[in-house]
């Protein structure tokens, strides 16, 4: 381009520079671009992945405790009992809890939930504080000056209880849906026997169902 052109047309110069330093502008957007995308193949399942379910996965399904309208012993055995309390007894007893929260034994086969029930004899520490004191002082009658003080005492004794445990398991499907235990003082007396056993079952079952 002469420079008398240049001078005429001033404005066809400016775009003329301009193309020029575009030029290789573009020239480098349009080299290859060296990084490239690449994608890794998902590993193989392990075998057997597509016939395990995880349980883990869901939330534990909430049970209906007011289907449960019937039981039966856990393999049609009753419960053995113990020496100072037959096994016929403890079945009364349990049977006779059972009926309480709506639960009926079931007249052939297996009810809706199948029962456990465990007798123990144990032994509890039980501790209590004994505050013991003394006076110390003398003088004339009206005039008597001392102090008083005391020293707690802890004492440890040992009782003998009844405990009785419970399980409940869903028959259908033989998960433990329930259990529960509960004690009461033991006693010699054979009657007394009888009554601790009734208190530690309803103990037992004083969570049934749970809420």
């Amino acid at each position: 381009m002469h420079s008398a052109d240049v001078e005429r047309n001033p404005e066809m110069t400016m775009r003329s520079v301009i193309a020029l330093l575009v030029l290789p502008l573009l020239a480098a957007c349009q080299s290859q671009n060296p990084y490239q995308a690449q994608s890794l193949p998902m590993p193989p399942a392990p075998p057997g992945a597509a016939n395990t379910f995880d349980r883990s996965a869901y939330p534990a399904p909430v049970r209906d405790y007011g289907r449960y309208r019937t039981w039966s012993w856990d393999g049609g055995r009753a419960p053995s009992g113990a020496a100072w309390l037959g096994g016929a007894q403890l079945a009364d007893s349990v049977s006779a809890g059972l009926d309480q929260y709506g639960l009926r034994p079931a007249q052939s086969g297996n009810g809706d939930l199948l029962i456990n029930a465990r007798m123990t004899q144990e032994t509890r520490l039980r501790q209590y504080q004994d505050d013991a004191g003394a006076y110390y002082g003398g003088g004339p009658w009206g005039r008597q000056y001392g102090a008083w003080g005391s020293t707690p005492i802890v004492r440890t004794y040992e009782e003998k209880v009844l405990v009785v445990r419970l399980e409940m398991i869903d028959a259908h499907d033989r998960q433990v849906v329930w259990s529960g235990s509960g004690e009461a003082l033991a006693n010699k007396d054979q009657r007394a026997q009888a009554d601790a056993v009734r208190a530690a079952i309803g103990k037992a079952l004083s969570g049934y169902p749970p809420h």
